[in-house]
């Protein structure tokens, strides 16, 4: 097996199957990129069992099709360093030894036999076909990815929720302490489905959609999917499980409505939050008139802090504690530059929304409250 490749292209493509590779594998076989020449391509595939990606480059192939295991930290660290140099790559596979010849010299290495590596997905036993604008996938993990677990006691919060309607597709993340629903009506899937993506492929998925991708094909059944998009081709397990419904969370009635900047208010809420205690990260909101006010304290370490910050309120005064960090979060990830929250009581949670939803989009942010000791 013997093919040319330019060193900076095979970096990129490496460096992105590199995302799927775990730094500690239960099979060894996986601490490896399995590699394999077909005609005038080169498939890198990586895998930890439950997520497999493959990307593909174009080759000159001067040899026979093949495939070899190599391990990926060294092929990696090796590439690398060549990268800005064409490269030739002969490899024995009756041995696994493999030459890589660059100008002035050239790196041996042994390989692993390829076939101890897992098989991947099988796209004939996915039944369901999608072809998804990439922008809708890509703005729905924006705004939701941030939002999930990490915590694996509940499992179907690790994951982003995708459910299809007729006419939208809705994303979901939630850790239970915030929530986000993302409706996206620009695309109508015409059938009913739903899964829940696990968050490494999710990321993965968000990280390498650009703007030159412009569809994303998604074969799937009820435990796994495939999803196709350039020279890339990712495949997942879902996260098992039923995920909670998401719109009984949502309240339908918070009459108090506060708008403000919303980056006055993140900036505010990053200076007050400075002075939260460590164990709660607790800041409250006090809403009156036309301003709100935000207060911290530590109690073990006496310190406080307070600010006012203009605003537009319309409804009864109202006192209300969030966590501070979750704040931050929200209001980092809401669009535009004002945003509308809309209250109810204290125990009740608060929903972010922007002051002006996108055509063919609707965003709700929500966060639970945190009990104020006055």
């Amino acid at each position: 097996m013997k093919f040319n490749v330019h060193g900076k292209t095979l970096q990129q493509q490496l460096s992105a199957v590199s995302k799927v590779v775990n730094a500690k594998n239960a099979l060894s076989i996986l601490d490896n990129f399995l590699l394999e020449v077909k005609e005038d391509s080169l498939f890198i595939t990586g895998s930890d069992q439950e997520t497999v990606m493959t990307a593909r480059l174009e080759i000159t192939n001067q040899g026979l099709d093949g495939k070899i295991a190599i391990n990926a930290k060294r092929l990696m660290e090796v590439v690398k360093e060549v990268s800005n140099f064409p490269l030739t790559f002969e490899i024995e596979e009756s041995n696994g030894a493999v030459d890589l010849i660059f100008p002035g010299g050239h790196f041996s290495f042994m390989g692993v036999d390829a076939a101890e590596y897992p098989q991947s997905f099988d796209t004939d036993d996915l039944s369901m076909e999608m072809i998804i604008p990439a922008e809708v996938i890509q703005r729905g993990l924006d705004f939701t990815l941030f939002a999930i677990s990490t915590e694996t006691i509940r499992p179907m919060m690790t994951g982003v929720f995708w459910d299809f309607h007729d006419n939208d597709i809705t994303f979901v993340g939630s850790d239970t302490h915030k929530l986000v629903r993302y409706i996206n009506s620009s695309f109508q899937p015409n059938r009913e489905t739903s899964f829940i993506l696990p968050g490494k492929p999710a990321g993965i998925l968000r990280s390498l959609i650009g703007k030159e991708i412009e569809t994303v094909k998604i074969k799937k059944d009820e435990k796994s999917a495939i999803f196709s998009f350039g020279d890339f081709r990712l495949g997942c397990r879902f996260v098992k499980g039923n995920y909670p419904n998401y719109n009984r969370v949502i309240p339908k009635d918070n009459p108090n409505e506060l708008t403000i900047d919303r980056i006055t208010l993140l900036s505010a809420m990053r200076r007050v939050s400075l002075f939260a205690s460590k164990a709660s990260s607790l800041v409250k909101m006090s809403m009156d008139d036309n301003f709100v006010v935000l207060q911290s304290q530590d109690l073990d370490y006496s310190t406080k802090a307070d600010e006012r910050v203009g605003c537009s309120y319309e409804g009864s005064p109202l006192s209300i504690g969030f966590n501070s960090v979750y704040m931050l979060e929200v209001l980092n990830n809401l669009p535009g530059e004002s945003i509308i929250v809309k209250l109810s009581d204290p125990g009740r949670p608060g929903l972010f929304m922007p002051f002006e939803q996108k055509e063919n989009e609707n965003v709700v942010m929500l966060q639970m409250p945190m009990q104020v000791i006055e």
